[in-house]
């Protein structure tokens, strides 16, 4: 696992497949999670805070951005070993502790070799559950980063959410969009349950203010971010 700062409050985590963030408020001394990686990545992100100099259990939760194992993952091991609440869209709670199963993308054909070479690398099986799941919905405050808006954008899964820090002018998008490698292209996010959902969300994202924008997949843009989602965006037919 990698760990890149982006801004002295804000750690990339950067694993085989997908990426989470770790916000820090040195005001209060407490961090967030913002997803949790593929399983078993719970005690590389332990190492992670301890190399920041940094308690595990100075992370006070970690917010799932929607179910996928690339991103909830490690969140029951690492809850248990810092003790962090679980907070995810209540659309996608029941999926995230195992009382339903997740309903699965609706493919684009040049997606499926994409996702099966993603799907190698991870850990076969499912995930293990967190024990308890926070439910949120759209328009709720948490308490970090001066404030942090959620914000539901369906399309990938149904209740997936971005965070809005407006005070930072920072913005947690998810999988509703993605920067491609290489390239860094601002695209829309892949493997979606509904396509026109997932634009009309993607435009819901890019009409917020944010410089840093951060994606579960591909570099963050740390400058004019809010421009850059605007014109990714207008390129997208709207939805039918």
């Amino acid at each position: 696992m990698d760990v890149v700062e982006l801004l002295p409050r804000l750690h990339l985590l950067r694993f085989p497949v997908g990426q989470a963030y770790l916000w820090h408020d040195p005001e209060t001394g407490a961090s967030t999670l913002v997803d949790a990686g593929p399983p078993g990545s719970g005690r590389p992100i332990a190492g992670a805070l301890t190399a920041l100099g940094r308690s595990p259990s100075s992370v006070r939760r970690i917010v799932l951005t929607h179910f996928h194992e690339d991103h909830v993952g490690g969140a029951a091991e690492f809850a248990a070993l810092s003790g962090a609440e679980v907070l995810a869209h209540r659309l996608d709670a029941p999926v995230i502790r195992g009382e339903l199963p997740g309903p699965p993308p609706v493919f684009e054909e040049w997606e499926r070799p994409i996702h099966a070479a993603a799907a190698r690398l991870l850990p076969a099986g499912p995930p293990v559950p967190p024990g308890e799941v926070t439910e949120l919905s759209d328009g709720d405050v948490l308490d970090f980063g001066g404030g942090a808006g959620v914000v539901h954008v369906p399309g990938h899964t149904n209740g997936s959410i971005a965070l809005h820090l407006p005070s930072h002018g920072v913005l947690f998008t998810g999988d509703a969009v993605a920067a491609m490698p290489g390239t860094g292209a601002v695209v829309l996010g892949v493997f979606n349950l509904d396509r026109d959902r997932a634009v009309d969300s993607f435009r819901r994202l890019a009409a917020l203010d944010a410089q840093t924008v951060c994606f579960g997949h591909g570099d963050p843009v740390t400058a004019d971010a809010a421009r850059t989602l605007r014109e990714s965006a207008d390129t997208y037919a709207p939805p039918r």
